[in-house]
């Protein structure tokens, strides 16, 4: 019974669309009619620019974070990386942005944030040596999941080897449009960076 308010909790938080509502408070934007039309950070920095970009970042992290925290200070007991996958979820299919949301790059960082900050860490720095190297935010968010697998075989916890293999999983899925367009090299490159 536990798991079940911990996990709706955790998917409810995910539902929260910090893109929409920035765009919509802030700028009188329905990003979903923008850009890629996702409810995601990198859409956010495409079509409302830095600080939004950056204020949708934390919070789609942070949705991640504070489910993920709380189980570990409500409920010890509970596995922390598995409620924290319903966050995950709820960015990604949202209910409270019919069932269309971002693609859980943002959230599962900080899912990993809330279990292991050293991870979190090292994913950050490869995003950001990925994204320098190939110009991609969708390949940088792919190789970096595929990162944090690596780094979880070499930490041997048993726990985020799944997740982060899962996790990596979801995030090659949900960029299997981006992957397209990277072969046909119509997939936009970052200018800033």
């Amino acid at each position: 019974m536990e798991y079940i308010l911990f996990v709706m909790i955790a998917y409810l938080f995910g539902s929260i669309p910090s893109a929409l509502i920035i765009g919509r408070a802030f700028y009188d934007i329905d990003i979903r009619e923008h850009g890629s039309g996702n409810l995601g950070a990198t859409n956010t920095f495409r079509v409302l620019g830095i600080k939004a970009g950056m204020v949708v970042t934390i919070i789609d992290i942070l949705k991640g974070t504070l489910p993920v925290v709380l189980t570990v200070f409500f409920a010890p007991e509970l596995e922390p990386l598995i409620v924290g996958a319903f966050a995950v979820l709820g960015h990604t299919y949202p209910i409270f942005a019919k069932f269309k949301g971002g693609k859980a790059v943002a959230t599962s960082g900080g899912v990993l944030l809330g279990v292991s900050p050293l991870l979190f860490i090292i994913l950050v720095i490869s995003f950001f040596v990925f994204l320098k190297l190939f110009k991609y935010v969708s390949l940088a968010s792919i190789l970096a999941g595929l990162v944090a697998v690596i780094t979880s075989l070499i930490m041997q916890h048993l726990g985020l080897i799944i997740v982060t293999s899962l996790l990596a999983v979801f995030v090659i899925y949900r960029h299997r449009e981006n992957i397209k367009r990277i072969k046909n090299k119509t997939e936009p490159k970052i200018t800033w960076f």
